[in-house]
């Protein structure tokens, strides 16, 4: 009866388990949430409705109708200058001299071919809105503002043509706006002012980020979705938007090496001129609207002198090779704009193997398959001495009853008999674990790189695995799509949980070990529960799992082959274990 009980209590927990996991991922890290700001910002304040997105962009059908009517009447206006770069396509407003509209040619929306490229700049006003701005902030003389309209020189905006924007303020000072374009996803801005006055100026140039958060990704405890920078030696991620709203102005400490925002694979930023040293902060505007600024010393410009100061766009793909480009090339951290946390020892070099296997095999789903290979390959010796472990475990099982046996009475002394037993015979009994601790690291650095690498977006494996960053889109309950109706994510199965379950169930079955009934009526339940935790997961972390349990069968049956006595030995205790069960269900009935 205890026993039973003790398993109607595990399964009890299994399904606490997987109700739990959903509920608490849901109430942790939300879908929707409402924003509520109170007089701490410039504008006025409202309560609106936020819905995140994993990558972010919007999700009300009905803002997407408005982006689309305010895009055509926005982009249509007359004057705007095209921006026709390899990676970037959009344009920019003269008024303003606003960067205002960028989409991503290499990147598309979803996994249709005909979806259309992604978008990450949408002009002022827009429920997307994300752009940016240049310009001045000007002691006793006229600068231009957000209403300025610029007159435009050159275009479309490309490597090989840049374009400037110039303003004169009829008193003297003229000031201009050249912008540069890479092949990447990087625009700089020179901001010239020009003093033909009769005395001296003051100014401050400046730029700045303003963006929605109602496109901002959904932040969770691994990744990040919000205000980002270089301040002082080190990336800082944070403050959150709902930090902002709830504090008010963040002004990092430290020397800014840039600002910004990122969401989980797009990051827009600002990188100050370098030996500058200029006021960044953070800031809500109301509205479910923030901004981002570098803010330049004052500078005094002589009568007959021009002063510039050189800010870099980034907007675009976090690309890890592009970061680190621009890393080498003066950028302090950027390579770090990608929220890798504390195991990026572990996965950087996890994403730069499966690249160079992807190169080689042209399918990343077959790279991580090759990858989860070339792991157990590794770890091969290591297994070989975890069975030689299990061996030695099983040989000296018999003295280790009699010592139990002996010492029933004193657990200390028993403990200590145990391990001068461990010591005589040579036996580690943590040797068999050692083979998971290792695998704990994999596993997770892997599903960083799944989770936040731009290479894995959308990449396809074969038959309906069209995106590996992304849960498995076959749910078994609605017969793959047939029936006319939506699973809920709590049972929403898919055919690679199944396979995960049922390979994990495997390597248990082919493993036959020391532990009592109970012990292992729970080991049995576990690889089901471990299927509906991991099924929401993305498909290539399942795809790695199930890889790696085939080859803990392939591994187990050969090493098996090697040691029968091992084997043999297993399979004898598992009966005995099965023969006293049932004398013990025999003499309760």
């Amino acid at each position: 009866m205890q026993n039973q009980r003790n398993l109607l209590l595990a399964v009890l927990l299994s399904g606490l388990l997987i109700l739990g996991w959903d509920a608490g991922m849901s109430w942790l890290y939300p879908q929707t949430e409402s924003t509520a700001v109170e007089g701490k910002v410039d504008t006025p304040t409202e309560v609106a409705e936020v819905r995140h997105t994993r990558e972010g962009g919007l999700s009300d059908p009905g803002e997407i109708a408005q982006e689309k009517a305010d895009l055509a009447t926005s982009l249509a206006a007359p004057g705007r200058v095209a921006i026709d770069a390899p990676d970037l396509a959009g344009s920019i407003n003269p008024v303003g001299a606003r960067v205002d509209d960028v989409t991503l040619r290499s990147q598309r929306e979803s996994v249709k071919e005909d979806s259309g490229p992604v978008r990450l700049f949408s002009p002022q006003g827009t429920p997307a809105q994300h752009f940016a701005q240049f310009g001045w902030v000007g002691e006793g003389i006229q600068v231009p503002g957000a209403d300025t309209v610029w007159q435009v020189e050159g275009g479309p905006l490309a490597p090989e043509t840049p374009v400037t924007m110039r303003w004169d303020n009829g008193e003297g000072q003229l000031f201009s706006i050249r912008l540069t374009v890479d092949d990447n996803f990087m625009i700089t801005a020179e901001q010239t002012i020009a003093n033909t006055g009769d005395g001296a100026v003051i100014v401050r140039p400046f730029a700045l980020l303003n963006r929605t958060s109602r496109t901002a990704s959904q932040s969770t405890w691994t990744l990040h979705s919000g205000p980002i920078g270089y301040f002082g030696d080190g990336v800082q991620f944070g403050p959150d938007y709902d930090e902002l709203d709830e504090d008010g102005v963040a002004a990092p400490e430290g020397r800014a090496g840039w600002i910004g925002f990122t969401d989980i694979y797009w990051l827009s930023a600002l990188a100050p001129e370098a030996g500058s040293k200029p006021e960044a902060e953070f800031r809500p505007l109301g509205g479910e609207h923030y901004r981002a600024s570098l803010v330049y010393q004052p500078v005094s410009v002589a009568s007959g002198r021009q002063v510039t100061r050189t800010t870099q766009l980034f907007v675009g793909a976090k690309d890890s090779a592009i970061l680190n480009d621009y890393e080498e090339a003066g950028i302090p951290g950027f390579g770090n704009a990608i929220d890798w946390g504390w195991f990026g020892v572990i996965e950087k070099p996890i994403l730069w193997l499966l690249k160079q296997l992807y190169d080689l095999a042209g399918n990343f789903g077959v790279a991580i398959i090759l990858l989860t290979v070339i792991v157990r390959l590794l770890m091969f010796p290591i297994a070989q001495k975890q069975f030689a472990s299990m061996a030695a475990m099983k040989a000296v099982q018999p003295k280790m009853k009699a010592i139990q046996e002996r010492y029933k009475d004193d657990r200390q002394k028993q403990q200590q008999e145990i391990m001068a037993l461990y010591k005589e015979e040579g036996v580690n009994p943590l040797a068999g674990c050692l083979p998971l601790l290792l695998q704990i690291p994999i596993f997770f650095g892997l599903y960083k790189v799944l989770m936040l690498s731009i290479e894995m977006r959308h990449k396809p494996f074969a038959l309906w695995i069209e995106d590996l960053s992304a849960p498995d889109p076959a749910h078994i309950l609605n017969l793959f799509g047939m029936l006319p109706f939506e699973v809920p994510s709590l049972i929403a199965i898919g055919p690679l949980a199944v396979l995960l379950g049922i390979t994990m169930w495997l390597t248990f079955k082919l493993n036959p070990s020391s532990m009592d009934p109970m012990q292992q009526q729970i080991f049995n339940i576990m690889p089901w529960v471990l299927m509906f935790v991991m099924a929401p997961f993305a498909a290539g972390l399942l795809l790695y799992w199930i890889t790696n349990n085939v080859l803990t069968l392939a591994q187990q049956s050969y090493l098996y082959s090697r040691n029968p006595q091992l084997k043999a030995q297993a399979e004898k205790e598992k009966a005995d274990r099965q023969q006293a069960a049932e004398r013990e269900k025999k003499g309760q009935a």
